[in-house]
């Protein structure tokens, strides 16, 4: 895949490769602390029924994100994840702590 589109727009159980953040000030800083710098995998765990916010796992944690922020990350190869069991261990985990 050659295109850009935001982290917003990824369903769940899509992975993605961050490819830029258009996001500034205390936004982009956090979003980096969080591990969304060039190249980082990004998997679409959940989201919620209105759509916002959505849970994805970024090097190993889960992390909630609002649209509006996710918007402003550029993801590229966009596909389907694998049966990758850190993923789906980490999706379970997820899915415990908010039953």
């Amino acid at each position: 895949m050659n295109q850009t589109v935001p982290l917003s727009a990824l369903e769940e159980g899509q992975e993605a490769l961050v490819g830029a953040l258009r996001a500034d000030g205390p936004i982009r800083r956090r979003l980096r602390d969080l591990g969304l710098t060039d190249g980082a995998r990004v998997v679409c765990l959940q989201k919620s029924p209105s759509g916002d916010p959505a849970a994805y796992l970024i090097r190993g944690a889960v992390v909630a994100l609002r649209r509006q922020d996710a918007g402003t990350i550029l993801m590229k190869e966009v596909r389907a994840h694998g049966a990758d069991s850190a993923v789906h261990g980490n999706r379970r985990a997820f899915r415990r702590a908010v039953d």
